[in-house]
């Protein structure tokens, strides 16, 4: 009787290397070339995720801060000034409302003064009178809309690309395609005062991408480094032993990864512990805005906004590739009543310093490289909100959310500034001159950053993923 051949033992190359009595020599050899500058750019990012690496083609944006007014600030009150209301205010408008959350009234002309600024001449309300000093390095893009009024879709829409469906967030997309120029801090850094906005770490989320290119969250509330960063200092052992203890644990876990081939959350889990590590040596003064002189502070302001604003800058200049600032904990620009009050407060909370950080990449060199986005989930109605129980506490001087039209402004890396791109109605109501759809204005942020949207994907579940899904046209006119 013929005697059955016996089938080749075929194994992953990670179980190739646990098995070999030399596996664990190789990955330390690996290491040691990459710290040494020897290996090439592609063998550095298989060893590390978070290894530079090269847009589709050559862009001056490298870095991006995304100050996200969450809870959707007023167009018509900062940056899209709408004379018409005050013609009809108090009085119903002759297009019609538009269906939006909640019931609206009448006309409700901005309570804030307009005015030119810059050789541009570009309109901005008296909030904002300190970002309206640079608007001749500003994009106003006018005509930006959405899916729906509500917040929880159109921050995932947004921050994701997807109102519903768990996808990886812009950050992640940016720092999965680019890497990070500094691996002894997290590639993208999320601020966020007091707590988180709604929807929470999902907002800054990696989805299906591995697990090291989501945001690292960090309550901005906090001034000392121990609070803001927990467990950043180990104060029972030295860098050393440190350094020893960590090296045994990555083999226990590479031996434990071998046998579950490519487990995404445990890669993550183990990469975390490596940058937690490596922080200990950098994040504390890159977090130290004490560092700064005094003419810097003073520019920014004491505001947790400012210090947010501040410290992004700083990260920037260390190489951190993606820094998103919110406002701050839930959805504080969300005026659903007393807007005036609010929003100029708001906006004092930021304005300051927002100019002071475009004065300050200039001053750094850093202006041309970083690319600064402004804006939130959705924009607000021309018209007033009716009361409602629960809605509003039965006062007249609110608006309701509107996505269907609003303002996004960037600024930077790439952009052509000192122009407004597109328009909404004579009202402020909707979008009706070159209207730009979320879609559109991610594919165009990827654009100043080196990428054909449509070529950046991540295979998952048998098909190729994208932030803008099937969608996005790249908007031109903002480009420089």
């Amino acid at each position: 009787m013929a005697s059955t051949p016996r089938q080749p033992m075929l194994w992953t190359r990670r179980e190739m290397l646990s098995r070999c009595g030399v596996g664990m020599g190789l990955i330390g050899l690996a290491t040691a070339l990459d710290q040494a500058g020897l290996l090439s750019p592609s063998a550095q990012a298989a060893l590390n995720p978070l290894a530079p690496k090269k847009p589709h083609f050559p862009a001056k944006a490298k870095h991006v801060i995304h100050i996200f007014a969450n809870g959707g600030p007023s167009h018509v009150d900062t940056f899209d000034p709408k004379p018409m209301l005050q013609k009809y205010a108090g009085k119903p408008l002759p297009t019609g409302n538009l269906r939006t959350e909640r019931r609206t009234g009448a006309a409700f002309p901005s309570p804030f003064k307009f005015r030119k600024y810059g050789q541009s001449g570009l309109e901005v309300s008296e909030i904002f009178h300190h970002t309206a000093q640079h608007i001749d390095d500003i994009c106003v893009i006018r005509s930006m809309h959405a899916d729906v009024p509500n917040h929880e879709p159109s921050l995932m829409l947004m921050n994701c690309g997807e109102a519903r469906l768990p996808r990886p967030s812009l950050g992640s997309w940016v720092t999965y395609g680019l890497g990070t120029e500094n691996l002894n801090l997290p590639a993208f850094v999320v601020m966020c005062p007091g707590g988180y906005p709604i929807q929470e770490s999902q907002n800054w989320q990696a989805a299906f991408l591995p697990g090291i290119y989501q945001g690292t969250y960090l309550n901005t509330r906090h001034t000392q480094i121990d609070k803001l960063i927990e467990s950043i200092r180990n104060p029972h052992l030295p860098v050393d032993q440190q350094r020893r203890q960590l090296e045994l644990l990555q083999q226990l876990n590479r031996q434990h990864q071998a046998s579950r081939l490519h487990d995404p959350q445990l890669e993550a889990r183990i990469q975390a512990f490596e940058l937690a590590f490596r922080m200990q040596t950098e994040a504390a003064e890159a977090f130290d805005i004490s560092r700064e002189p005094k003419h810097v502070l003073e520019a920014y302001g004491t505001s947790e906004q400012a210090r947010s604003l501040l410290l992004a800058r700083r990260l920037i200049e260390r190489g951190v590739r993606f820094v998103q600032v919110w406002h701050g904990e839930g959805q504080p620009w969300d005026n659903h009543d007393d807007l005036e009050v609010n929003h100029r407060r708001l906006a004092q909370q930021v304005d300051k310093a927002i100019a002071a950080l475009i004065s300050d990449l200039k001053r750094l060199g850093l202006f041309e490289s970083t690319l600064i986005i402004w804006g939130g989930e959705f924009g607000r109605t021309p018209t007033v909100e009716l009361p409602q129980p629960g809605a509003n506490a039965g006062k007249v001087n609110g608006r309701d959310h509107n996505h269907w039209g609003f303002t996004v402004w960037l600024a930077g890396g790439g952009v052509k500034g000192g122009q407004a791109i597109g328009a909404t109605d004579e009202f402020g109501f909707k979008a009706v001159e070159k209207p730009v759809h979320v879609h559109d204005l991610h594919a165009t942020i990827l654009h100043l950053l080196g990428f054909d949207h449509e070529k950046l994907t991540y295979r998952y579940a048998g098909r190729d993923f994208r932030l803008t899904d099937v969608h996005g046209q790249v908007v031109r006119e903002v480009l420089a």
